[in-house]
């Protein structure tokens, strides 16, 4: 896959099936715009585009930035891009002067005359440009106008749900990991860096590493115990995570969240190593304990619950 970051380059691509959008989370919506996107490119003898920003519009915009999160990251979903089979990315760099280009002077100035795309595919419910004014109907004109093709591919339903970005945040919010990951198609995971916690988990048999998250990605607003699944030296562990103010040691004020992981039948020191951990289900809610022997029975549970779901799902 090529990262285009000025998409002047972007005039080389022959037979341009292109997408536009931020597609956080690069979720089944995403994945079915660009399952047909490959079918049309085979069909002309293309390359498929996915037109994308960065910074994300709303970071720049400041539109709700005080609870601002993000499903995953830009390198994820990069990464995300190329599984999916895309040729090529194009980058624009999003600033509030950019913010302010009107949706048809956008699709002319950035995707026809640096594109020229054969065809444009988006999704049910696209909208593009200033204030979000441009749509498929303007999109279907110019397209008219210019001669490329545009197609709109449907809303993607699973159980009556149509997938989107938003579905997928809320879900996560509450902590109903399952839930989400049936819309993305995949586990929903986070990454950061481990550092030292009070190791007081250790002296009751669940060392566990404790996750430096950017705030922007600490998706999950809900303290509870999660089975998880991670990879450390490219072998795959079961695991649990808890997120949450750890309420029966006490030592979190109000509002800072952790994640802290025990992986199973794991020895090592994970220190400062960075650490990707794959949420699969939610198995309760946080609780204050009596005391730490209290504590350590409950988690046993746990450990044996989170097994038992691990063992039909595999990431």
């Amino acid at each position: 896959m090529k990262i285009i970051q000025n998409n002047i380059q972007a005039r080389n691509i022959k037979n341009a099936v292109v997408t536009i959008g931020t597609f956080d989370g690069v979720h089944l919506g995403h994945q079915a715009i660009f399952k047909e996107m490959r079918r049309l490119a085979k069909e002309i003898g293309g390359e498929t585009v996915v037109v994308t920003f960065h910074p994300h519009p709303r970071q720049v915009l400041a539109i709700g930035t005080e609870t601002l999160r993000f499903i995953c990251s830009q390198e994820e979903k990069l990464k995300k891009f190329e599984e999916f089979g895309i040729d090529n990315v194009v980058i624009i760099p999003f600033t509030k002067e950019f913010a302010s280009t009107p949706s048809d002077v956008f699709i002319h100035d950035y995707i026809i005359d640096r594109i020229y795309p054969a065809v444009i595919v988006v999704g049910y419910d696209h909208h593009f440009g200033k204030n979000r004014m441009g749509d498929f109907q303007m999109l279907n004109k110019l397209g008219q106008q210019y001669g490329f093709k545009t197609v709109q591919v449907e809303a993607q339903d699973i159980d009556e749900v149509a997938v989107s970005s938003t579905k997928i945040r809320n879900y996560l919010w509450v902590g109903n990991v399952k839930a989400a990951n049936q819309l993305l198609g995949y586990p929903y995971s986070v990454q950061g860096i481990v550092i030292k916690g009070n190791e007081i988990g250790r002296t009751i048999g669940f060392p566990t590493a404790n996750l430096d998250i950017p705030n922007e990605f600490m998706m999950i607003n809900n303290p509870g115990v999660y089975a998880c699944q991670t990879v450390i030296d490219g072998k795959t562990y079961d695991a649990m995570a808890n997120t949450g103010l750890r309420p029966t040691i006490g030592d979190r004020a109000e509002g800072d969240f952790i994640i802290e992981v025990n992986v199973f039948d794991f020895e090592g020191d994970l220190y400062g190593k960075t650490l990707k951990v794959w949420f699969i289900e939610r198995i309760r809610d946080e609780v204050k304990f009596s005391g730490l022997e209290t504590l350590k029975i409950q988690l046993e549970h746990d450990r044996e619950e989170a097994k038992k779901i691990l063992s039909l799902s595999r990431i």
